[in-house]
């Protein structure tokens, strides 16, 4: 009955992807019989993959919708802005074509010209390609226009696959999360993989974020296999990281990082085995190497990899603060009244607040875009008060599990607060550096979650009532800049104004907790 039931659902998973592929093939240039092809032959083992995880994790039903809703909201929102774009979206190169990002257009065209050119693939891994300094998607692309689309350029089925690798992550993730922390944090960190924003419009693209979030969570999956001292650990582990390092160097070297430091705090010795410490610094050299290879271009040829390295990140983040300041107005203003070392602290802060909820309501752009920016930051300002409550459900939680997950808290910030420098708090490379350890932001997210339903603690909700003050007030602020119907508030004194009532809010809420506890200045004594 049992294998009844697996054929079943396969025969129905080919089904659904070859139905799936037959609508798709319609929106696509070229023959349709020819495109019906190519997407069933990425569809049909695609889906069947994804029962085969839902299956080995446990066949749970509300897993199983989580997967579904990921997969047809990629694909639908990348249909979708593939044909509004060219008539609604703002009139560029990228856009007419259908593309919501420049990189994404780019390399994508680049893709197909090397497929058509009849090279060797692997010459995406060289240095003639510009817009994929690594070559991994590139490569990737190109290998599926040859194969699966030599008829003409088929830009959907790299959605296809960034679709399907989305999906396969949030099986992944759960299943990570699960034999870690539990059913209560896996399942809201599953709903936040399938329907996060940012990571559904990364995942309708021809980006390379979607694949590294799920070859992250590989490598997530496979520590926690070690430790129970899983056969396939290796197997997972090695797969997420040999895609890190095809598609992002420096994704592999971060993660090396957060996991040594993870799988030791969680050791009940503190010791790590030497063998595994070896293959880990192995990787990391090699990582390294890659990283160095893919950046050291123009100006940082033939530099060390550490003067490569150190400079790139120099000059990158120099020249992305640049661009932020060149392109408005208002922060080219504020550059000039601060001091100089202000303006480093100002990026940061700017950067983990992207993409501005109020200034996406007020811009008055093309209206996909507003739809986008609107979700973008909808979703962001959202999610972002959990991982601030997140801490104070680590401080409130079990004492054995709390030095793990302070370390996932710190390193998790650390990249956001990278990515924000990283892209010069840029409103659109910013946010999709920032997913790329998605995991580990809904895993805090799932354990806050968790945390505060068990203990009914105020606090979730007072950093909500303190995001609201910041969204008001610069919600009053971005309408004067963009309607020019209120009265605008210098900037200096909006800041202070918003950290008075923010103190007043987390002061308050500490005063009001210690009077309960009977610990405070009311009560009597006897």
């Amino acid at each position: 009955m049992k294998l009844k039931s697996f054929w079943k659902d396969y025969l129905l998973a080919a089904a659904v992807g070859l139905l799936l592929a037959a609508l798709l093939a319609l929106t696509q240039p070229g023959d349709w019989f020819l495109g019906w092809l190519a997407f069933s032959a990425l569809l049909v083992p695609g889906m069947l993959a994804l029962v085969v995880l839902w299956r080995w994790v446990g066949s749970g039903k509300a897993l199983f919708w989580f997967i579904l809703i990921a997969l047809l909201l990629r694909i639908g929102v990348g249909v979708a802005l593939e044909k509004i774009l060219p008539v609604a979206g703002s009139g560029s190169d990228s856009q007419s074509a259908g593309y919501v990002f420049y990189d994404a257009y780019h390399r994508d065209t680049q893709a197909w010209s090397l497929a058509e050119s009849g090279q060797p693939i692997l010459k995406a891994f060289s240095k003639s390609y510009s817009m994929d300094q690594y070559g991994g998607l590139l490569a990737v692309s190109a290998l599926a226009y040859r194969f699966l689309s030599p008829d003409t350029h088929r830009p959907l089925l790299i959605i296809v696959l960034a679709a399907l690798a989305a999906a396969a992550g949030v099986v992944i993730g759960w299943k990570a999360a699960r034999l870690t922390w539990g059913e209560a944090v896996a399942t809201p960190a599953a709903l936040l993989l399938a329907l996060y924003p940012e990571s559904i419009l990364q995942g309708s693209a021809q980006m390379r974020e979607p694949f590294l979030i799920t070859f992250v969570m590989m490598t997530f999956l496979g520590a926690v296999l070690w430790q129970s001292a899983r056969r396939s650990a290796w197997a997972w582990l090695a797969s997420g990281l040999v895609g890190m390092l095809l598609f992002s160097p420096g994704v592999a070297v971060f993660t090396l990082i957060v996991l040594a430091g993870w799988l030791w705090l969680r050791s009940e010795k503190r010791r790590l085995p030497w063998r595994t410490v070896l293959i880990g610094l192995a990787v990391l050299v090699v990582a390294l190497l890659l990283l160095w290879a893919g950046l050291a271009r123009g100006s940082l040829a033939g530099k060390s990899p550490v003067e490569v390295l150190s400079r790139w990140l120099g000059l990158s983040s120099q020249w992305d603060i640049y661009l932020l300041e060149q392109s408005s107005g208002w922060v080219q203003k504020l550059f000039d009244e601060m001091p100089s070392w202000l303006r480093l602290p100002f990026v940061m802060g700017y950067g983990l607040a992207q993409p501005v909820l109020p200034a996406a309501i007020a811009d008055p752009t093309w209206w996909p875009w507003k739809v986008i920016g609107i979700l973008r930051s909808a979703g962001w300002y959202a999610f972002a008060p959990f991982l601030l409550y997140s801490l104070f459900a680590i401080f409130k939680g079990d004492k054995r599990e709390r030095p793990a997950w302070l370390w996932l808290w710190i390193l998790t910030w650390v990249w956001m607060i990278l990515s924000a420098v990283r892209a010069g708090a840029d409103q659109w490379d910013n946010p999709r550096y920032r997913i790329i350890f998605l995991f580990l932001q809904v895993a805090l997210a799932g354990f806050a979650w968790a945390h505060q339903r068990a203990q009914r603690d105020p606090w979730l909700g007072r950093i909500f009532v303190v995001e609201g003050i910041f969204l008001v007030f610069f919600g009053e602020w971005y309408a004067s800049r963009y309607l020019g119907s209120f009265g605008k508030l210098p900037f200096g004194w909006m800041v202070l104004c918003i950290a008075f009532l923010s103190a007043v809010v987390i002061v308050g809420g500490w005063w009001v907790d210690r009077r309960k506890q009977g610990t405070g200045p009311t009560r009597v004594r006897k």
